[in-house]
């Protein structure tokens, strides 16, 4: 099931958000244990908020400050959610682009970011911020290669509801005077596929070649039984088949009627056992394994996926590198 850009996208805050001024109209005890404060000025239901996953904890913050600065233009992380494209945990700094200004500046958990290239500038929902192309190549610029690679896959993807094109935004960025992160830029253009349908394939796309095994096909389809099914990798010498998503991507865990669940639950063991019973090894991951590397690399390697290359080692090291985001801190 491809994950959607616009089922991404938060373009509402994810809790109702009160200002002093509401509240004082309304008598609400701000001061109270009921309300956290998400930034000067603006709060929120403390118990509602201790319950948001961290990219709804980030989306939180970042209404707050729209809503406190109508006119900024947000960008990086901050752009991406309005825009719907992949965030990994929850991010540190709210960010913002100002052309007008001399330098960057940081303003506790703000960053102001300016640049001699220009920016396009869209409102989502009245919220502006940068266009998707920008919000794209600027991310691919500072974030670590995988993620940078799940946020270029969901913008080109139209199975996840993207519509720009990898040589586009290639050539958009090579025309800027920037040179921060080519190498980081030069590598998403050049590992980058359209047909990834979620950002856990993209991640784990990333972490089987640096882990050195063959190159995988992606949602290749296969007739067996009378049923046509599509698998997120096939890996053609073993004719191994990974999924990358675990039992989430088909509906199963999210809260869906235990009916639904269930009948979800037995339409894919049945898809396994035809694949398996056509000769196809599965192997069966999710994100967390993907980024913890070695749960991953197990499975394939159980499922008689061959080696073709060394390890990267410099690029596993570099799913461990988080410094945009917060410390994890559990629900």
């Amino acid at each position: 099931m491809p994950h959607l850009l616009t089922d991404r996208a938060i373009t509402r805050s994810p809790l109702p958000l009160v200002t002093s001024a509401e509240a004082r109209v309304l008598r609400l005890a701000l001061a109270g244990p009921g309300f956290a404060r998400v930034r000067r000025g603006v709060y929120v239901d403390a118990a509602a908020a201790a319950r948001l996953a961290p990219w709804q904890r980030y989306a939180l913050r970042v209404h707050a400050f729209a809503l406190v600065h109508p006119d900024a233009v947000l960008c990086l992380e901050s752009a991406a959610v309005l825009l719907g494209l992949p965030l990994f945990g929850e991010t540190r700094d709210i960010h913002v682009f100002d052309p007008d200004r001399t330098a960057s500046r940081r303003f506790g958990d703000v960053c102001v970011h300016t640049s001699v290239d220009a920016r396009e500038v869209v409102p989502v929902d009245s919220i502006l911020c940068t266009s998707p192309a920008d919000a794209v190549i600027d991310l691919a610029r500072v974030l670590p290669p995988a993620q940078a690679l799940a946020v270029v896959d969901a913008a080109i993807s139209p199975r996840q509801g993207g519509a720009l094109v990898v040589d586009d935004l290639r050539e958009r960025a090579a025309s800027q005077a920037s040179r921060r992160g080519v190498a980081r830029l030069a590598w998403a253009w050049a590992h980058a596929d359209a047909r990834a349908e979620s950002p856990g394939e993209s991640v784990s796309r990333a972490v089987i070649r640096w882990c050195g095994f063959e190159d995988p096909v992606l949602q290749a389809e296969f007739r067996y039984e009378g049923v046509t099914d599509r698998t997120d990798f096939l890996f053609p010498s073993s004719r191994t088949v990974g999924e990358s998503d675990g039992w989430g991507k088909y509906g199963i865990g999210d809260g869906d009627a235990p009916a639904d669940a269930a009948r979800r639950f037995r339409d894919e063991k049945r898809r396994e056992d035809r694949l398996r019973r056509a000769g196809h090894p599965v192997a069966r991951w999710e994100m967390a394994d993907a980024v913890r590397v070695e749960p991953l690399a197990t499975a394939l390697q159980r499922a008689g996926v061959r080696l073709v290359r060394p390890r990267d080692r410099a690029g596993l090291a570099s799913l461990r590198q988080t410094p945009r985001a917060l410390p994890h801190r559990p629900r």
